[in-house]
């Protein structure tokens, strides 16, 4: 079965292997905090959380749309991520949680 749906990404934590682009990953010791790219990512993937003093992009829920890239971005901290391995454990913590700003 395909993870369609941000539900299905986040409960199976799988990437769905229709994506064409390699999702995206935000380079911290560049990046200003500024949370626009949180507020860019669209809410059927809501891939980008603020964890901590850090700003992560989940890659299991990010298709690589490029909503978030420059000139949302004013730093251009957010690259492509094509030999990305799975989310940490913790980072799991955000989706669908008290603070998952997409639902």
């Amino acid at each position: 079965m395909v993870a369609a749906t941000r539900g299905e990404r986040i409960a199976s934590r799988t990437r769905n292997p229709k994506w064409q682009h390699a999702p995206l990953r935000i380079e911290m010791s560049e990046c200003i905090n500024c949370d626009t790219c949180l507020r860019h990512c669209p809410p059927q993937f809501g891939a980008i959380f603020n964890h901590g003093i850090d700003v992560i992009i989940v890659p299991e829920l990010c298709s690589g749309c490029g909503k978030c890239l420059p000139p949302v971005c004013p730093v251009d901290c957010i690259y492509e991520d094509p030999t990305w391995s799975p989310a940490p454990p913790d980072w799991w913590e955000e989706p669908l949680g008290p603070e998952d700003p997409y639902v």
